[in-house]
Order: structure tokens, then sequence, then C-alpha cells
């Protein structure tokens, strides 16, 4: 059991491309699946039933787990096993018919243009971090990217005369993704003299755009606490993740008069429904502008 499983996460790194967090996710909500089976005597992938799926779901429910929790294990176990069907290892898919729990459903944490403004105007930039951070602040709120993404951004992937990036998402799909005057300006002045080099400190191999303080390339985590931090400093209230940004972008584009499709390839969707969610977002903050601002609201 344990070397089909093993197998099938080096598929989803070596073949469909998913990112080491995906990967990482999938393999974590499968392993808990195959320490259930062994836990209740089941020894391989084939002698698994409807019901040791909903057991085991159950389980998960009354260990306290959330419903999104539960919600992501259903799909890596409808996938995994689905997989298994296709490459003859089962004869049936036992979670064909496994229910996921019912969502909430929570319109995305959007911040308002003001308040995006004060934590893109937060770094100072008088020394090589402050730029590196103006930089890439302005860049995630330009282009709307993953923070993944921007963190494995090349120095080669940023087009300074066309005023583009090249992305790599989700699956290996390439993006090319323009940004405005203000990003450029901010990634200029953190590639010129007393910025980006000197940071490097000849310890990096040269390709990684933003690097931190040791000279090697950012991580997610490390520009997390760079966004809180900011966030503290600007006195804002609302609590900010790098991924807050990402959905604004959305629905300041959405409120701005952009194409729903347009936005869905800007920001990777795979599914337009994700992008239509911010569509709701935009439809409700005009709602709240009239009924504010209208004499007759």
């Amino acid at each position: 059991m344990k070397a089909q499983l093993e197998h099938y996460i080096r598929y989803l790194q070596d073949e469909r491309g998913l990112s080491k967090n995906s990967v990482a996710s999938y393999e974590r909500d499968l392993h808990s699946c195959y320490l259930y089976c062994e836990e209740n005597g089941i020894g391989a992938w084939e002698s698994v039933q409807r019901q040791h799926l909903a057991s085991y779901m159950h389980r998960l429910k009354e260990k306290g787990l959330k419903a999104a929790t539960i919600s992501r294990r259903v799909v890596a176990v409808r996938a995994f096993f689905h997989h298994l069907l296709l490459n003859g290892k089962i004869l049936r898919d036992p979670s064909l018919y496994l229910e996921s729990p019912k969502l909430e459903k929570r319109a995305p944490q959007v911040l308002s243009v003001d308040v995006t403004t004060a934590l893109l105007d937060s770094p100072k930039t008088d020394n090589a971090s402050g730029k590196r951070d103006k930089a890439m602040l302005e860049l995630l709120y330009a282009t709307g990217i993953r923070v993944s993404e921007m963190v494995a951004l090349n120095i080669e992937h940023v087009h300074l005369q066309l005023g583009y990036i090249q992305c790599t998402g989700s699956g290996l799909k390439e993006r090319v993704i323009p940004y405005g005057s203000h990003a450029d300006a901010a990634i200029r002045s953190y590639l010129a003299e007393g910025g980006r080099d000197a940071l490097l400190t000849g310890r990096d191999d040269g390709t990684a755009l933003f690097l931190n303080h040791l000279g090697t390339r950012m991580t997610r985590q490390g520009f997390w606490k760079m966004v809180k931090k900011y966030g503290k400093e600007a006195q804002i209230e609302e609590q900010i993740t790098p991924h807050t940004l990402r959905h604004s972008v959305a629905s300041h584009l959405l409120e701005g008069g952009a194409d729903v499709r347009t936005v869905q390839e800007l920001l990777g969707h795979a599914d337009i429904a994700t992008t239509l969610k911010y569509s709701q977002s935009a439809k409700n903050r005009l709602k709240d502008v009239y009924q504010g601002a209208h004499p007759r609201a």
C-alpha cells in the first residue's frame, strides 16, 4: 500500500507538475487515510470498501477537523483512487460516491484601495531590504501572482523593457503577466545599486530575483512575516496574509471594470467559478458605496 502511495506522490510531482506545497498537502492527507486503513487491518487498496472511507471521514469529523479540511481530504482520496483505477491497480473505485461536507460560503477577505496603498507605502526604501520589500509588495499587487510563484521568479523572468513577467504556476502552466509603473519603479530601484546586489554578497547562484538577508532565495514564510510586519506598522486592523493581496487584486480589477475571463487568466484560476467569487465581492462593495452615498438609497 505504501509503495503505491509513494508512486502516486512522485506522479503528482514529476508528471502533473504540482507545486511543492500541493504535493505535500496530498501526501499528508493520503498518509492519514493510509494509517486509518492500517489500524483497521486493511492490507491493500483494492480491499478498501466505500463504508471504510465513510467511516474514515466520520472519524475525522469526530476529531473536530474543520469541514474545509475534511473536504480537502475527500478530494485527495478521490483523486488517488481514480488514479489507481485508471492504472489497473483496483477494479472499482470505492470513493466514487464519497460525499464532501457542506462548506460555509465566505466572501474572500479584500482590502480597500486605501488600505492596500497604506500597506504598499510602508517599506522604507533607504536600504536593500526595504527596496526588496517594496518591490515584492508592488509586484504582488500589480500582477496578482501567488506568493509561491513570486519567490520562484528568477531575474530572467522579469522583462523590464516590455513591462511583464513570466510566471510558472500550478501544473507547470506558464503565464505572461504585465505590471504597471509603480511596480516597474520599485523593481528597478531594487535591481539598481544598493538593492539586490547588497543582499547577494556572493552567496547565491545569482539566479533568484528576491533574496533574503542570507543572500539566498526568499521563502514564502519570510514573505509572510514581512507582510505581517508592514501591516502592523501601517496600523491596519484587518488580518492580512499574502493571499489577501491576491484577493484584493482580483476584486479591485473587477470593480474597475475588468472582464472576468481576463482576470481568470491573469490570476491563473483553473475554474472561472473561483474568479466569480470576487465578482460577487465587487457587487457587494458597490452596493455598500451606493447605500452610503446616494441621498435616496
